[in-house]
């Protein structure tokens, strides 16, 4: 399996100071990043917590697309969002939680969607490397 890699160029001290994270693996992108905007308004800059989120939210989402495609109900729409909470821990800041959402369409039962769904937060790489967090995940069905 492949590796993937991301840097970070960084010129000054924490408060005042600024970078830009390069997706480098994809060439998708560059993007800013500061402190003062990590800990207040994003003023059009990510954080790590913003990409923590964007990770963990497409990898459950392949997570349980393929678990429902597995059992034989393939998802027609599977709307992921993932909200990475910075906070106070002992020892300074801290990820203090992971709140996974999903809205699915597809030809299955409330129960066996919430079941895998639970399922893959379980199995999804990026919950199984976030596991020192609490995850809690709000499953449903779409009309």
């Amino acid at each position: 399996m492949p590796s993937r890699d991301a840097t970070t160029h960084w010129k000054g001290g924490l408060k005042a100071g600024k970078g830009e994270v390069t997706l480098d693996s994809s060439n998708a992108g560059q993007f800013p990043v500061s402190f003062p905007t990590r800990a207040g308004n994003p003023e059009g800059q990510t954080s790590p917590e913003e990409l923590i989120a964007a990770a963990h939210s497409a990898c459950y989402a392949m997570s349980l697309s393929n678990l429902l495609e597995q059992d034989g109900h393939p998802p027609t729409i599977l709307d992921v969002s993932a909200e990475v909470t910075l906070g106070q821990a002992p020892g300074g800041l801290a990820i203090t939680g992971i709140a996974l959402t999903v809205r699915g369409r597809a030809e299955v039962d409330a129960a066996d969607f919430d079941r895998m769904a639970q399922d893959a937060k379980e199995s999804c790489p990026v919950s199984k490397a976030l596991t020192g967090t609490t995850i809690t995940l709000d499953a449903a069905l779409d009309g």
